[in-house]
């Protein structure tokens, strides 16, 4: 099916395909898009929210992050050329920059209606993590706050998850504290299989200035201080079995410090997980 477009440049009419969708939902970062979203989904189930609202919670999430994805390869186009990104749908042609104009922008909006329809304190910190993923990618990524961004947002979305239940409290302090670390750890990882890409377009980040060798050291000591703090918190969970997920932390911990490409960041996704199982048992 085509819909016929006026090219306002040339004044004539072309066809307006629409964009293949696995091409646009890996414009998104699809994975890391359905990692957060899942992780977001599980806190607000283990806070005791109605299924209702733990929908809501998990439609919000993943619009937010479709918007930021899509935000990070439209702004990062120019550099993913430059270095021939071939993975990148943008780069390879199999999905138009308007089209995925088109999708942030619905996006957003419907991030905006569906945060604040978790009550507004709930949508206004879901709002700031959004706001930190897009400041991320319009500029942080390439200063030495790089992991600001992340930081805030990780803190910020278990806080988000659990006062979007109606009458809930504040969670504790280790909450986001632990959240806000396991962000910095994944950050950390994240960029280890494009530091020589960001270099040679004049990105520094953080775990630029680092050096690759002591950004993985670094993300390690990080994820295993988050699991920490989160198997401290969680007092209601049986020792034995905090002491066997720290147990599972320290392998993953492991394989993150070991592993290349984008293992490191799958492992930091598994810790994340295993911090996450620990606060549903809790529940």
């Amino acid at each position: 099916m085509t819909v016929p477009i006026t090219d306002g440049a040339r004044g004539t009419v072309v066809p307006f395909r629409p964009a293949p969708l696995l091409a646009l939902l890996r414009a998104a970062h699809a994975g890391p898009t359905a990692a957060v979203t899942a992780l977001a989904t599980a806190v607000a189930w283990a806070s005791g929210a109605a299924p209702g609202r733990v929908a809501l919670v998990a439609a919000a999430v993943l619009t937010g992050q479709l918007s930021i994805g899509w935000s990070n390869d439209l702004l990062d186009l120019a550099r993913d050329r430059t270095v021939g990104r071939t993975d990148k749908p943008l780069v390879t042609g199999e999905v138009s920059a308007r089209w995925v104009r088109t999708a942030c922008a619905l996006a957003v909006v419907a991030t905006v209606v569906l945060s604040l329809a978790c009550g507004v304190p709930a949508g206004l910190w879901h709002l700031l993590v959004v706001a930190s993923g897009w400041a991320y990618n319009l500029g942080l990524k390439a200063t030495i706050w790089s992991w600001a961004p992340y930081a805030v947002a990780f803190g910020a979305l278990p806080v988000f998850a659990v006062l979007a239940r109606p009458g809930a409290a504040a969670p504790q302090w280790w909450l986001p504290a632990g959240g806000a670390l396991l962000g910095v750890g994944a950050h950390l990882v994240n960029v280890l299989p494009d530091l020589d890409d960001d270099a040679a377009t004049g990105v520094r980040g953080f775990p630029h200035r680092l050096g690759p060798t002591r950004a993985q050291g670094l993300a390690v000591v990080v994820l295993g201080v988050a699991s920490v703090v989160v198997a401290g918190g969680a007092v209601t969970v049986a020792l034995p079995v905090r002491v066997g997920a720290l147990v599972l932390v320290a392998v993953l911990a492991l394989v993150a410090w070991r592993g290349n490409g984008r293992v490191p960041f799958l492992a930091a996704i598994g810790i994340a997980a295993v911090d996450v199982l620990m606060l549903v048992i809790s529940r």
